[in-house]
């Protein structure tokens, strides 16, 4: 069996503001040319590139580095002017061994100002501003295609009423790691993820705890015990 290919550090940044209904976020839409996620909406992002670790504070520090990417994804993909201070780490998302092109993605999060979104026009073609259950509702109906990443993130921050109530709970967490293990089952396929019960032996039937996306045909949900 040959060895899994090299999950290439990156970084991802969820660029949010508040709107009339409660926390909006940034989704722009890749390239549909391009091989990774192509016309998918996702959050601003990509490789860390070694003027990211040169620009760091601790040019040594992999997640210094990825918050320097993500400040400069966020301007040369959607104009969108970041500080160091302004991001949170939140999480820590690293494509399954099975793929042939894999990242280890570090996630941001971070407020807006009043910068307008100018999209680069070559890997991002369009942008939106959307509430993240207004995004899972579009997922739902065929409108957006969601990466599992995004999807979860979305799920995960649909819970909060306002940006300054989503930035605490950021705030007061810890960096949580997704190494996804991808099952297949009978309507589509089932990705767990650590904490589930069936994580090591690959048993999505087995009774316990639960920590798991469901990519299946009457659609995507998001499972998480507590």
């Amino acid at each position: 069996m040959s060895a899994p290919a090299v999950a290439h550090p990156a970084a991802t940044v969820v660029i949010v503001r508040e709107g009339a209904d409660g926390p909006e976020v940034l989704l722009v839409r890749r390239n549909e040319r391009l091989a990774f996620h192509g016309g998918a909406w996702v959050f601003p992002g990509g490789r860390i590139d070694p003027e990211d670790y040169a620009g760091a504070a601790d040019p040594n520090d992999v997640v210094s580095a990825a918050r320097e990417a993500a400040i400069r994804e966020a301007r040369e993909e959607a104009g969108v002017h970041l500080t160091r201070g302004s991001l949170r780490a939140f999480s820590r998302w690293i494509t399954p061994e099975p793929l042939p092109k894999r990242f280890d993605a570090w996630f941001f999060v971070g407020k807006a100002d009043n910068d307008t979104v100018t999209i680069d026009g070559r890997e991002i073609h369009a942008h939106c501003w959307m509430r993240p259950q207004d995004a899972l509702v579009a997922q739902h109906a065929g409108g957006l295609d969601l990466p599992p990443p995004t999807f979860v993130t979305l799920t995960d921050f649909a819970r909060h009423g306002t940006v300054e109530e989503l930035l605490a709970a950021v705030s007061e967490g810890t960096i949580e790691r997704f190494e996804p293990r991808l099952h297949t089952v009978e309507d589509g396929a089932c990705t767990l993820y650590e904490g589930d019960v069936g994580y090591d032996s690959g048993d999505v039937d087995c009774p316990g705890a639960r920590h798991r996306l469901w990519m299946v045909q009457s659609g995507w949900r998001y499972e998480r015990s507590g």
